[in-house]
């Protein structure tokens, strides 16, 4: 399936990348810088624009008293909504119409290309690209942590564009499924709304998305990447082992590999550090994924459990109390502390993210 991206490739941006594309072996990436380029400027705008303009007007006393620091926080978590309502969308059309990505073998899904399954590659990389340079520029706020983050998102998602596993852009794009729901959750925390039905109702979408597209979903596709990338490691090259000896043009490929296959070359494997690298990255995230998952469930139960007693201390108890319910604490003999920032925060409270 061709590109569906409505705006065609720019020559002069396709040129001046052309230098890079060829040093770093990326052919691909000239098809789809502008994509690139375009959605980061798209999200610059959402963030430094348009979510400002909209949320002094709707939510004037719960977002013009923030602090910049805050402000920005608040601008970052409307782009990731967003983006990850546009992307999910827009990958599940894909896997939807696109025939030649879904009849793909192994060594398509391994070496092979689709013009609709990288557009969702470079849209993704577009985001991740936006969010390194508002993570390093803001590194006060978001600390280390994410900046590593935005720079190995970035690099893994650019390994596409030589392409690599371009098929598996759009599966694992799909563990974004939980961001809204994480996304609304953290809103209605600023909006005063913890605690509410409307909360509780989004919290149980949140942990069913998140256990069923990132732990069941994810963990399968890591599974079908790894054998596919086994089989390639094994294999010399992907055209060889179907080409008849005596057919040198050959006659027997699949008819939709003159599409699919079309950056591949006698000469092309899988160098074995950009498997170690994806594979690394992948069993990574996997295990972050179960472990944000026990600690989402704790932050969601903390938040609809008020009287939950902590089995050690009787003074932690209280501030969450007064936390989850809004209610004002009479007491004078224990001094209640705000409440710390959750998982399902992503910030602190009282200060922003240590460097």
């Amino acid at each position: 399936m061709r590109d569906p991206f409505p705006i065609p490739p720019i020559p002069a941006l396709s040129k001046a990348v052309q230098p890079w594309a060829d040093y770093l072996n990326l052919p691909t990436l000239p098809l789809h810088i502008h994509e690139i380029v375009l959605i980061a400027a798209f999200y610059h705008i959402v963030g430094s624009n348009i979510s400002p303009f909209l949320s002094r007007r709707l939510f004037p006393t719960h977002y013009s008293p923030l602090s910049p620091a805050r402000k920005l926080n608040w601008d970052v978590h409307v782009v990731s909504l967003v983006q990850s309502i546009t992307i999910n969308a827009l990958a599940l059309w894909v896997m939807y119409v696109d025939d030649e990505r879904r009849n793909m073998d192994w060594q398509e899904r391994v070496w092979g290309y689709t013009g609709a399954a990288a557009m969702i590659q470079a849209l993704a990389a577009g985001y991740f690209l936006w969010d390194l340079i508002i993570t390093a520029t803001h590194l006060n706020v978001f600390g280390l942590g994410m900046l590593a983050h935005a720079i190995s998102a970035l690099l893994v998602y650019s390994f596409g564009f030589r392409p690599f596993v371009n098929y598996y852009s759009c599966n694992f794009i799909l563990w974004e499924l939980s961001s809204p729901f994480l996304n609304i959750h953290w809103f209605f925390d600023k909006l005063g709304m913890t605690g509410s039905r409307a909360q509780l109702y989004n919290g149980l979408m949140l942990i069913f998305t998140f256990f069923s597209c990132r732990l069941v979903w994810g963990t399968y596709q890591s599974f079908l990447v790894a054998r596919d990338l086994w089989m390639g490691l094994q294999s010399a090259a992907p055209l060889l082992a179907t080409i008849v000896p005596d057919d040198p043009l050959g006659a027997t490929l699949p008819s939709q590999y003159a599409d699919t296959m079309q950056y591949v070359s006698e000469s092309t494997t899988i160098p074995l550090w950009l498997a170690a690298i994806y594979t690394g990255a992948n069993l990574t995230l996997n295990s972050l994924n179960f472990y944000w998952f026990f600690k989402m469930i704790d932050a969601v139960r903390r938040r609809f459990n008020p009287d939950e007693k902590d089995s050690k201390t009787t003074e932690k108890a209280v501030p969450d109390k007064a936390v989850a319910t809004g209610l004002q604490v009479t007491s004078v003999e224990l001094k209640t502390r705000p409440r710390r920032g959750t998982l399902l925060d992503r910030e602190e409270v009282d200060e922003p993210p240590p460097i």
